[in-house]
């Protein structure tokens, strides 16, 4: 099909082959000069487990490391890049809430609250990321703008651990304008948000086994929420908004596996080396796209 041309089967112009994924990962084009799937959705998978395998027994997101991955490894489009990773997060959540259910650990107050603000907050986000920041360039700055923090505050928290005191649980009204904000943020970056609000909240004395579970489960909502709020701007709009959904359910198979593979190997591994590699990925990817 020729560029520009409408693509009737998702309703905005058709994209233009991967060339990330071409020329990185040696995936073959056919005679049309345009990628063979196969190749790509089999690394994607590959990729989605390996970072699940490292980010389960920390407990961060895996959607944060997709993202530099999906950008310019698979050379996903902006702005479709961010409901690609909101579909990862829909794909490899499920196994752990299902752990977190059996547990008797999802129905609480946290997790309600958590999850009323921020599915409208990830609507906004979705809406913002579309007609607001659309381009490459501000995307990884972005991007940048994320990672360099969430990976320098990690190995901070790992090197010097704070020393246990008294805080002031916030209020019901402060979690849910708080989730409303991070919902608005994860609907940017296509993260979900639950790994900014753990953090935010264990580090307001919360503790952690009450905010996992909530947090994972209003990423997984989140994810849901913004991975449909793309797919229905893309019948409306121009450009790549719609998830690239080969890629998305590969990575989102590969992190579910890794998932578990994670959460087993866990009590194996020492937690300190991880969250350590964790902040220096972060920090590493963050400073690339700053210098780009």
């Amino acid at each position: 099909m020729p560029d520009g041309t409408w693509d009737a089967r998702h309703r905005h112009p058709a994209r233009p082959p991967r060339q990330g994924a071409v020329a990185i990962l040696g995936a073959c084009p056919n005679d049309r000069g345009t990628e063979v799937a196969g190749p790509t959705e089999l690394y994607g998978l590959a990729v989605g487990l390996t970072i699940a395998v490292v980010t389960a027994p920390v407990g961060v997101s895996g959607a944060v490391f997709l993202l530099p991955v999906q950008l310019s490894v698979f050379g996903v489009p902006s702005p479709a890049i961010t409901p690609t990773n909101l579909l990862y997060n829909v794909v490899a959540g499920p196994g752990a809430l299902l752990r977190y259910r059996r547990a008797g650990l999802l129905n609480s107050p946290l997790t309600r609250r958590l999850v009323i603000g921020t599915l409208p907050g990830v609507v906004i986000g979705a809406v913002v990321r579309v007609f607001a920041v659309p381009g490459a360039t501000v995307f990884r700055l972005l991007v940048a703008g994320l990672l360099m923090p969430l990976g320098l505050w990690l190995i901070l928290r790992t090197l010097r651990p704070e020393r246990p005191a008294a805080a002031a649980v916030p209020s019901p009204r402060t979690i849910t304008g708080l989730a409303l904000a991070v919902g608005i943020v994860g609907g940017i970056y296509g993260i979900g948000g639950g790994s900014i609000l753990g953090p935010v909240l264990v580090g307001r004395g919360m503790p952690v086994s009450q905010v996992a579970p909530a947090a994972l489960a209003s990423t997984f909502a989140t994810s849901v929420t913004g991975a449909a709020a793309f797919a229905l701007l893309s019948l409306t709009g121009s450009g790549d908004v719609a998830p690239d959904w080969s890629l998305g359910l590969a990575c989102g198979l590969g992190g579910l596996i890794g998932g578990y593979l994670g959460a087993h190997l866990q009590p194996r591994l020492p937690e300190n080396a991880l969250r350590l590699l964790l902040g220096a990925l972060a920090a590493a990817f963050g400073a690339l796209y700053a210098v780009q």
